[in-house]
């Protein structure tokens, strides 16, 4: 049995491109069926997360049927789009889309302690021992910046093993950085882009919260912030030829509003799937566990903005993952990276089904509808 797109419980908000208009509808779907709700007090996205009450907003906005939402699913994936038939797009809009890195202590320490044995299990023991008499068991109880995390890095320097990416991971400041311009994000069904150049690459499932402008946290949707492994490895400042490129980062289907039935501590909570199919066979399936988040979510959207930093049409913000593959694919002791045609499939029963399909970057449609285009269709429709 097939996957759920959208998720069986929740009030939805999202975007359809459809051949009748000439800008993106904001939807909802109800019993299966997507209904347009853009109207002048609400044209975008922003605007409905602006609402004093989105998710109430919402649900009082049922509008015209524009089709079965297994229609417009079917017609969302790139090889699938016809001509005159509507398909989902990225859910977000006039957002920001920002990103957090490095959030799950757990597997980075574990990464470390890998790197700095080199295949050796007595000295992987020993790193692992000299952490485990500084914060116990549970590396997912360290709390970054904290005494016990300052602890954690005088013994790595002292090992030698201290590193930027150590910093924004266990330091008192995460890592911020933005992933793409708004509207830059694509949706369920499209191809998502890996450069050419690029031989080292890996998707990352994640959630990625809504915030108003406000920092005030209204939804969350999935997410996956395609990472070009080799190309940030070789520096840090690589990091936006690694980050924003064409079609680099996916969300959708939907978001999924805050109301009394989800909120911030159901994010907390999620469990995300990763499943990779690809054309030569190989399969890979992974997982991310909010539950072991090193830093929260709201610690997060708090970095991002605040008196030091405003966004005035608010803004996206990946939260990171603990996923990262070691499967060899092609050969041995190369671990995994992405082919052209791939299928990667992020889910949670919260939040739905993300798809997409692998491309190279400068074979994925081009970017070319951005925020001018939007305001000229919305005004020229008369909906502000």
């Amino acid at each position: 049995m097939a996957e759920p797109v959208a998720p069986a419980q929740g009030i939805l908000l999202g975007r359809v491109r459809h051949p009748d208009f000439a800008y993106p509808l904001v939807v909802t779907v109800h019993d299966g069926e997507v209904f347009d709700i853009t109207s002048r007090r609400a044209p975008t996205v922003r605007d409905v997360c602006e609402q004093a009450d989105p998710a109430a907003h919402v649900a009082s906005a049922r509008d015209r049927p524009i089709g079965s939402l297994a229609t417009i699913v079917g017609h969302s994936h790139q090889r699938n789009r016809q001509p005159g038939t509507p398909y989902l797009l990225a859910p977000v809009d006039l957002q920001a889309v920002k990103a957090a890195g490095v959030t799950f202590v757990v597997s980075l320490l574990e990464r470390v302690i890998e790197e700095q044995a080199r295949g050796d299990p007595a000295k992987a023991k020993a790193l692992r021992g000299d952490l485990t008499r500084l914060i116990g068991d549970d590396l997912a109880k360290l709390v970054p910046g904290s005494d016990a995390a300052m602890e954690v890095k005088a013994a790595l320097i002292r090992r030698g093993v201290w590193s930027q990416y150590l910093e924004v991971g266990i330091g008192p400041d995460p890592e911020i950085f933005t992933k793409g311009q708004p509207m830059s994000q694509v949706g369920y069904g499209a191809e998502v882009g890996v450069l050419a150049s690029s031989k080292w690459n890996n998707p990352e499932p994640e959630v990625v919260v809504i915030a108003a402008s406000g920092g005030r946290v209204v939804g969350a949707t999935l997410g996956n912030d395609v990472n070009l492994r080799d190309i940030e490895g070789r520096s840090a400042l690589l990091l936006g030829k690694a980050k924003d490129n064409n079609a680099s980062g996916a969300m959708g289907p939907f978001i999924r509003l805050f109301d009394g039935d989800f909120g911030l501590d159901d994010v907390k909570a999620i469990e995300l799937t990763l499943t990779v199919e690809g054309e030569d066979g190989f399969s890979l399936m992974g997982s991310s566990s909010m539950k072991r988040i090193s830093r929260p979510p709201e610690a997060l959207v708090a970095a991002a903005c605040g008196e030091h930093h405003q966004y005035p049409d608010g803004f996206a913000l990946y939260l990171g993952t603990m996923f990262a593959p070691v499967d060899d694919r092609d050969r041995d002791g190369e671990g995994f990276t992405h082919h052209i045609g791939d299928i990667v499939r992020v889910s949670c029963p919260e939040l739905g089904l993300l798809q997409n399909r692998v491309q190279a970057a400068h074979l994925c449609p081009p970017w070319t509808y951005g925020t001018r285009a939007l305001m000229a269709d919305l005004a020229a429709a008369r909906m502000i």
